[in-house]
């Protein structure tokens, strides 16, 4: 890992991609300018918090940052895992964390089950419900799975003060199945959950009320579980918030949610707003469809990068910005190019434009898992 050559970046933008793929790919990584004009420079608490988290889960890393915060050193170690507890900083949700291990986490030396204190819900980062319902299914796709796959909600927390707790288990495999994922299906069922901590558990009943009025003129099989969360499990702050999930026939999730804001920030919102725009914002997804809804493009992106050195296909909706840096961070790390082509509405008969992804496997393979 000496001889490969050191990837230098500058800016904070990311931050998270760049380390994630270094890590995995055992390439050294230097970040220089981040936020060096700004009044506050250097890096947040929250990336801070992060770079701790990527240091718990590998071995024998070095970092290495200088005293005013605006260039970091990563040289990656291995992979490790086992049992660990982190808290996130409450400036950004779990989702931030979590998005990354799912990335980290099936390729560690020992199985992974951490413990992730701090905002479970927020209105900036995924939330852990639906990374849960739509991230997971996703890794089943490539061949993890097992019972100890699993995320579990101890506690819900809002911000600003957080005080959320969930478990993430995820086991470790040695390579990954390549995907033909082209067709998404149609529409099968919705369900979703309205929560609601530290207020009155009629929001989340007002929020199911109005989505469904949109939702089930477009399709009767609706259910929205209401989870209200009281006393010690609801965190420190007060708010309610809804995610909703879309499920086809042939397996495809596509997820969509909102949250209120955050205990004096903001005007207050109405629950019945909420619940409208949430089920809007479903429909919008489905309209963008893809087999691989928006929050996951580049996790699928990067398990069909991480393939054996066989054909991987997946069809996504219009990607995203994130998306696409994340294909040109690909290239950098992992010298692999995608096909792209586009598929028009009147080809595929629905939706907005679609993209065929295809790509051939790296072939990676999972060094730090002994062999038993």
């Amino acid at each position: 890992a000496g001889e490969a050559q050191c990837l230098s970046y500058t800016g904070c933008n990311f931050l998270r991609q760049r380390l994630v793929l270094a890590t995995l790919s055992g390439r050294p990584l230097k970040i220089r300018k981040i936020r060096a004009k700004e009044e506050d420079p250097g890096l947040r608490d929250f990336e801070a918090s992060f770079i701790r988290l990527i240091d718990k889960v590998t071995n024998g890393s070095r970092i290495e940052i200088n005293q005013t915060g605006t260039t970091l050193y990563y040289q990656p170690g291995l992979l490790y895992g086992g049992s660990l507890e982190h808290d996130c900083s409450p400036s950004r949700g779990i989702g931030y964390y979590l998005e990354s291990l799912l990335c980290l986490a099936p390729f560690m030396k020992h199985p992974l089950k951490i413990v992730l204190r701090g905002v479970t819900n927020d209105q900036v980062d995924p939330s852990v419900d639906v990374l849960k319902a739509t991230a997971l299914p996703l890794l089943k796709k490539f061949g993890i799975d097992g019972e100890s796959l699993d995320i579990k909600i101890n506690r819900r927390g809002m911000p600003p003060k957080g005080g959320g707790e969930i478990l993430f288990a995820c086991p470790v495999r040695k390579v990954l199945q390549p995907v033909q994922f082209t067709d998404p299906g149609k529409i099968k069922r919705i369900r979703g959950t309205a929560y609601s901590v530290r207020v009155s558990p009629q929001m989340a009943n007002r929020m199911v009320e109005s989505a469904r009025g949109i939702l089930n003129k477009f399709l009767p099989d609706i259910y929205i579980y209401t989870d209200h969360m009281k006393g010690a499990s609801s965190g420190k702050s007060p708010g309610f918030g809804m995610c909703l999930i879309a499920e086809t026939i042939n397996g495809t999730i596509l997820s969509a949610e909102l949250a209120s804001n955050p205990q004096g920030q903001g005007a207050a919102v109405l629950p019945e707003e909420l619940g409208q725009n949430c089920a809007k914002l479903l429909l919008e997804e489905v309209y963008r469809g893809g087999c691989v809804d928006s929050t996951n493009q580049s996790l699928a992106l990067l398990l069909m990068t991480l393939g054996q050195r066989d054909v991987s296909k997946v069809l996504l909706g219009p990607l995203s910005p994130y998306t696409i840096e994340f294909l040109r961070h690909l290239r950098s790390f992992f010298q692999i190019m995608f096909k792209i082509e586009t598929k028009t509405p009147e080809e595929e008969h629905m939706g907005g434009e679609k993209v065929l992804m295809t790509c051939v496997g790296v072939g990676f393979c999972n060094l730090s898992k002994t062999i038993r």
